[in-house]
């Protein structure tokens, strides 16, 4: 069944992506009056096959679906009526093949940005960057780090989430710096700064899920204190005079141990008063609860510290998403610059199998998942096409730019032989891929 999720998971994003990507060449071609053959998603055995519109373009879903293409108009491939010559993709002038081509690439990153952009609208809710236990002597002890301080940021980037540390704390690795200010708060809401010295803690380390182990630190786990976070201004809570760092002792003279049991008592008490007793700035207070009544159950308009849900209205949302797409972008152009300079290992390259298992894993963990998975790997996409590898679109601009500078194209011959450079590459590192798919498959 997993494999089965996996597997069904996969055909959509990689169906998804696709299309995005044929469809902005597609696009771009009809808009400036290329005449486009085919539309394929996929290789191989033709599954659907329809013709639509005054040129009876023929769409087509295939069975191989690692890729796909758009077949234009073009001389080399076969006669082209007189009447039709304009409309021959090789007959456009030099901007206009190559904004064909880059339409592509284009079209996945703005497709990112849009995913993106409805994933802030939903919200994005992780695990607080609240630490738990502390190693002894670890990096983070040695830097003044304790049990119970939030992180709020590194290098002065804001950290809300654990995965913001993470991500700040690499793009730092990659910029060579061992030396990281993490800005904390204690538990009495003090705030400063600590020097973290990561010297020997590398890319790898954190590729390889290490970083936790390599600072010498973990996330605050369950049971969490019984302690109020964000308050909803108008709600029971705000009503009852809770305030964000009040810490629940007890309800009704019950002990309450932690937040589960807390939520549990007002969740099973609709529109009934409850007793709390509460500790505040070291002292005890006793205060008259009302849960609201919202489909049966007991709501008081709280959230736990533990957990920060990231959400902003459209525009916020689609301004977020362009910096989430052009981040990704950056950090995927530097992890690929590293790899070719030997300063990352080969092993974090990853084929259609880790592609499967991650599809499915974001599926079931939930749309907003899914969403940030569907935008990363779209985010990939763009960026690999543009590499000036031939086959690639990166490649055809690269042949477009030599032709700019020399005035005219490269002849057939160098073109074909440039071409099969690049599909060998391209089946290199396809098959180190599956190999590294593979190994991390059975080990």
């Amino acid at each position: 069944m997993l494999f089965v999720q996996a597997l069904l998971a996969f055909l959509v994003v990689i169906g998804i992506l696709v299309t995005v990507h044929e469809f902005g060449h597609y696009w771009v071609a009809r808009r400036l009056g290329v005449k486009i053959l085919r539309f394929s998603v996929g290789f191989g055995k033709p599954l659907f096959k329809r013709r639509f519109g005054k040129d009876q373009t023929e769409f087509v879903i295939a069975a191989l679906p690692l890729g796909g293409y758009v077949k234009m108009l073009d001389k080399r491939e076969g006669d082209v009526a007189p009447e039709e010559l304009h409309r021959e993709f090789n007959q456009q002038s030099l901007g206009v093949r190559a904004a064909i081509v880059v339409a592509g690439p284009l079209f996945n990153f703005l497709f990112a940005i849009i995913v993106y952009a409805v994933m802030y609208m939903i919200g994005v809710t992780g695990i607080a960057a609240v630490v738990g236990e502390v190693t002894p002597q670890s990096l983070a002890e040695q830097a003044g780090i304790q049990s119970g301080y939030q992180i709020l940021a590194v290098n002065e980037q804001p950290t809300p989430r654990w995965d913001n540390v993470i991500q700040a704390t690499l793009q730092q690795l990659l910029d060579g710096k061992q030396e990281f200010l993490y800005s904390v708060k204690n538990q009495q809401g003090d705030e400063y700064d600590l020097t973290l010295n990561l010297q020997g803690v590398t890319i790898d380390d954190i590729a390889q899920g290490a970083f936790f182990d390599k600072l010498g630190m973990a996330t605050l786990k369950p049971p969490w204190p019984a302690i109020i976070g964000e308050i909803t201004p108008g709600s029971a809570a705000e009503r009852a005079g809770l305030q964000p760092g009040d810490k629940m002792i007890a309800m009704d003279n019950q002990a309450i141990s932690d937040w589960i049991t807390w939520a549990k008592y007002v969740s099973e008490r609709p529109g009934q008063d409850i007793e709390a007793e509460i500790e505040r700035n070291n002292q005890k207070l006793i205060l008259i609860l009302r849960p609201e009544n919202v489909n049966g159950k007991g709501r008081m308009g709280v959230y736990a510290p533990y957990f920060v849900t990231e959400r902003y209205n459209l525009w916020g949302s689609f301004t977020h998403g362009i910096e989430k797409t052009w981040d990704i972008s950056v950090l995927t152009l530097r992890v690929m610059v590293k790899m070719l300079t030997l300063q990352i290992s080969h092993k974090h390259i990853s084929g259609p199998i880790t592609i499967a298992q991650f599809s499915g894993r974001s599926a079931q963990l939930g749309i907003v998942v899914f969403l940030s998975f569907l935008g990363l790997v779209s985010v990939s996409l763009g960026v690999i096409n543009l590499l000036p590898v031939p086959l690639l679109d990166g490649g055809h601009l690269f042949l477009y730019l030599i032709e700019w500078i020399k005035g005219n194209p490269v002849t057939e011959n160098t073109e074909f032989f440039l071409q099969r450079i690049g599909f060998t590459l391209l089946i290199g590192l396809m098959g180190l891929a599956i190999f590294n798919d593979l190994e991390r498959l059975f080990n």
